[in-house]
């Protein structure tokens, strides 16, 4: 009898759009490795009931995207640290005495992914703006404060949100008007936009960032079109820039490795096969 060849997802919904699976395919034919990443649409009230099943198929552990991440943390056995401070999962590992162990990779992956393109950045060398209070921004937070940054300046069109991220977050935390950019932006060593803003088929990042300087860097989340026009603007301006299709590649290195026993590489090879259509 062969050994058990191991199954991961992404769940979501909708989740057809994921390129997730065409990264995981790539990892586990560069690797030779044995095993299938599948893509699974479910509602939210079967999430549970599929959560139950998929060790039961084989599964070793499935990614879990919008509109999941909170109640996959809620429903977990066990949850890493960052996954209990950000409020969200996104990598969850089935656990072999039943249930699944909780992690949230997405403060990891738009941390490596600057750590790669921008080599010598460092959280600590000075304050951060950032653009947006939704869930990729607490995962961001996390990552930066953890990593020592002295000071982190939020903006969100909804102020409350943003204030409801500086109260979970600490008086490092200062949050700031939408649009009050001049403030944010002034000394700041990094920038980042969070919002869908420039996304394509979205709204465009309209903000005033005549601020940015030579020096800074600037980093988007957003990796559709890969040079936003944030990154456009302050590219203009003589700001270091990174895209946003690193954080997608990184966040997906720890469970990749966990579920398929892997060593999984951000290559230029994978971005290249990430980006073709």
């Amino acid at each position: 009898m062969s050994k058990r060849i191991p199954l991961a997802g992404v769940i979501g919904n909708p989740v057809g759009h994921s390129k997730s699976p065409r990264m995981h395919a790539h990892w586990l034919a560069s690797q030779d490795l044995p095993g299938h990443y599948i893509p699974m649409e479910v509602e939210a009230e079967d999430l549970a009931d599929v959560l139950a099943a998929l060790p039961r198929m084989g599964f070793a552990g499935t990614n879990v995207t919008i509109p999941h991440k909170e109640a996959a943390l809620a429903g977990a056995v066990r949850a890493t640290p960052r996954a209990r401070a950000i409020g969200a999962a996104n990598t969850l590992t089935f656990l072999p005495g039943g249930g699944y162990e909780a992690d949230n990779t997405d403060g990891y992956g738009f941390f490596a992914n600057l750590q790669q393109r921008a080599g010598d950045w460092r959280a600590s060398d000075g304050p951060v703006a950032v653009f947006g209070a939704g869930g990729a921004a607490r995962a961001i937070l996390h990552a930066m404060l953890e990593a020592g940054a002295p000071e982190i300046r939020l903006m969100n069109r909804t102020r409350a949100r943003a204030e409801t991220l500086a109260a979970a977050f600490g008086p490092r935390v200062k949050v700031l008007d939408w649009g009050d950019t001049g403030p944010a932006l002034d000394g700041a060593a990094t920038v980042v936009n969070t919002t869908s803003l420039g996304m394509a088929g979205q709204p465009a990042f309209d903000l005033d960032l005549g601020g940015l300087r030579p020096g800074m860097i600037a980093t988007d989340i957003v990796y559709i079109p890969l040079e936003t026009p944030f990154l456009q603007a302050a590219s203009r301006r003589g700001a270091r820039i990174v895209d946003g299709l690193g954080m997608l590649l990184w966040q997906g290195v720890p469970g990749f490795n966990r579920w398929f026993g892997g060593d999984a590489q951000v290559t230029p090879e994978l971005r290249e096969l990430m980006l073709a259509p």
